[in-house]
């Protein structure tokens, strides 16, 4: 008889001879211990090496996010928009001494109506605030006795203004606005140094830092400006 086959015919019969079985089974079971207790050192292990990140890491990307949400805001300021504090009272009651404002240059053409601040070193070194009366090629005229602006001939309905426009100060006459000038005016109107005057006269566009977009002070009053 083949000797394979006693060794099979002995394990069936639970025989010691040719094939210790006893052996075998314990031997099976020490390796499936061997094998769990490495799965279960090798999770420890893995748990281990994955810790937790303590607060100074936390309190590090926390830094991380508020420097470049500054930076951010930096060159935001910097090269898109500016905040104005507003001084005086040549644009009540639309605007009020100590007023804030956030005005912006970008891509910014002139439109009559708008409310811009300006710079002109000429009159005064501060910025100054005034409406857009009217921009190149329009003309302007000033009914002095009924307090009516005219811009091409056509009334302005002018709901912002404080008052009529009662005082000329060197206006004289129609005017035609020069290229790359506008025709900007205090919307107090009679308490405004504005483009009336000699001292300021029709204004070049490159004297214009932006147009007022944002009112952000007084809180109360927070909010796009129309």
């Amino acid at each position: 008889m083949d000797k394979n086959y006693n060794e099979y015919y002995d394990l069936c019969n639970n025989s010691t001879s040719g094939f210790d079985y006893e052996r075998f089974i314990l031997e099976e079971e020490a390796a499936g211990n061997n094998s769990r207790k490495n799965k279960i050192v090798k999770v420890k292990k893995q748990k281990a090496e994955e810790k937790p990140r303590g607060s100074g890491s936390e309190i590090y990307e926390w830094l991380q996010c508020l420097v470049s949400a500054l930076l951010i805001c930096v060159l935001v300021f910097a090269f898109f928009v500016r905040i104005i504090g507003i001084m005086g009272y040549s644009m009540m009651p639309t605007f009020h001494d100590g007023d804030s404002v956030i005005i912006s240059n970008i891509f910014y053409e002139p439109q009559q109506g708008d409310v811009i601040v300006l710079r002109k070193l000429s009159f005064q070194p501060e910025p100054i605030i005034k409406r857009v009366i009217a921009v190149e090629g329009q003309t302007v005229n000033i009914d002095f006795e009924q307090g009516i602006v005219y811009v091409d001939d056509v009334p302005l309905d002018e709901p912002y203004i404080a008052e009529p426009t009662l005082t000329p100060i060197d206006f004289d006459g129609k005017i035609t606005v020069p290229e790359n000038c506008v025709f900007v005016m205090g919307d107090n109107r009679n308490g405004s140094t504005d483009s009336r005057s000699n001292d300021v006269g029709c204004v070049d566009t490159r004297y214009i830092m932006g147009k007022v977009l944002i009112r952000i002070l007084p809180l109360n009053k927070f909010g796009k400006v129309e």
